[in-house]
């Protein structure tokens, strides 16, 4: 049966009063044979002596009893002290009391405890784990700007290797004033905001900030994410640019086509002296819109990411040659010499037509842009670390030093008369720079003005 604190003292001091009732009774039947005038001083030392007997006994109870409730109360405290740690364990219930009922109701409400703290830990570690594993980069602050959060994509965005410390002044990390202007505005308004920016210290990338207000019950503070668009704004370029390019590749031989075609049906198809040439202008200038709108579909094709033809066995030396029958005429009619150095027969993984239509884009290149009575020769060989390395040079005009990085963009012409004049799209060494790149090798160029140039090509022997 359950029995009460209240009822263990109440049960106490009765025990306690039924002892003294006891003892006067005691002592009144004692006295009954005692002289009447001895009995009234007696009777009244053995009441007293009764009464402090009960006094001692009674503080004794109460000193053992406050100290077993004072040891339990002491248990439940340490127990309660470490539930969010997890580090104490429940007292069994030693009384059936309230004390008891006390610790059995800690109990259940300590197995809810650690169940919500296990599952608020693993959501923390799954978010920690999800921020720091993010390419963007996060950071969070308090209302006074300091980290209260930063991932590693953040930190080195800005060049700083390592954990940082929460706490640090947000000044400390970033000092671009309107990625910091941004973080004040939105813990005081609350508000979200979104914005492009260069930032300072990220090496003047282009990012897209994101911020939002974070509201505490005690604090509040920001969240920035940050998403590195420096890449797609070179792509925009890019479009831009190719979109203007095409435009303009398209409109002087459609514009030439339309200009004679109006003249001959003005009257032109009457001259018999002109008529002829005219027709003849309109041919090579529909068989330049041929050949773009040829290299387009074939970069269209090599840039759309689909699996390319299986790759088989081919011989470099067999693919040269194909290549140089394939400008033999041009070289003749302009009076280059085409010449071979040391070319080993070596085996390399790759579509022949693909590899073939490289070469020829290289070797018409060295051919058109030569001098009368130049030369053009290819070598072919065996390099360190299973490579193949195949270079085409020619005692051409060469490349000037400041457009050597731009030569494999699309449209882009260092003699801008003279690629015309020739015919060229200003779209060959682009394809030239795929086809090598999707057999897993590397195309570079070196050039001295006036002297020619050199063209490597470095592929993966089979």
């Amino acid at each position: 049966m359950r029995r009460s604190i209240f009822q263990k003292l109440l049960w106490g001091v009765l025990l306690l009063a039924a002892i003294e009732l006891a003892l006067l009774n005691f002592s009144v039947m004692s006295m009954a044979g005692l002289d009447p005038g001895a009995a009234g001083p007696e009777l009244r030392w053995r009441m007293a002596w009764a009464t402090l007997a009960m006094a001692v006994a009674g503080l004794a109870y109460a000193f053992l009893f406050s100290r077993r409730l004072r040891q339990r109360i002491g248990r439940l405290k340490v127990f309660a002290e470490g539930l969010v740690t997890g580090s104490s364990q429940l007292p069994p219930p030693d009384s059936p009391d309230e004390l008891g009922a006390l610790a059995e109701s800690l109990g259940r409400v300590a197995a809810q405890v650690n169940e919500l703290v296990d599952k608020v830990r693993l959501e923390g570690a799954r978010r920690d784990a999800i921020l720091t594993g993010m390419v963007e980069g996060v950071l969070a602050v308090d209302q006074e700007l300091r980290v209260t959060f930063c991932n590693a994509a953040f930190a080195t965005a800005f060049g700083v290797h390592g954990p940082v410390p929460a706490g640090l002044p947000v000044l400390r990390l970033v000092r671009d004033p309107d990625f910091l202007e941004m973080l004040r505005m939105v813990v005081a308004s609350g508000e979200s905001l979104k914005r492009r920016m260069h930032l300072i210290g990220a090496d003047s990338r282009s990012f897209e900030v994101q911020a939002a207000p974070l509201a505490g019950a005690s604090s509040s503070g920001a969240m920035a994410m940050l998403h590195d668009i420096t890449d797609l704004e070179r792509l925009e370029r890019v479009r831009k640019d190719f979109v203007a390019n095409v435009s303009h590749e398209l409109r002087t031989p459609l514009t030439a086509i339309r200009g004679y075609a109006e003249t001959l049906l003005d009257g032109a198809l009457d001259d018999p002296d002109n008529r002829r040439r005219f027709v003849e202008i309109i041919q090579s200038h529909a068989i330049r819109l041929n050949n773009i709108a040829s290299d387009l579909l074939t970069l269209s094709e090599l840039e759309s990411g689909r699996a390319p033809v299986a790759p088989g066995r081919l011989s470099v030396l067999a693919t040269l040659e194909a290549a140089m029958r394939t400008v033999e005429s041009e070289a003749a009619m302009r009076k280059v010499h085409l010449g071979w150095g040391t070319v080993e027969d070596l085996q390399v993984m790759g579509n022949k037509i693909k590899l073939e239509q490289a070469f020829v884009n290289l070797l018409d290149n060295a051919v058109k842009f030569n001098r009368g009575g130049g030369e053009v020769w290819v070598e072919a060989g065996r390099m360190p670390g299973g490579k193949v390395a195949v270079s085409i040079a020619d005692s051409g005009i060469g490349i000037p030093s400041e457009d050597l990085p731009r030569i494999f963009e699309r449209f882009y012409r260092v003699d801008k008369a003279r690629s015309r004049e020739v015919g060229g799209t200003g779209l060959g060494l682009s394809i030239v720079k795929h086809v090598i790149e999707q057999m897993q090798g590397t195309v570079s160029v070196e050039s001295q003005l006036n002297k020619g140039s050199r063209f490597t090509v470095v592929l993966p022997e089979a």
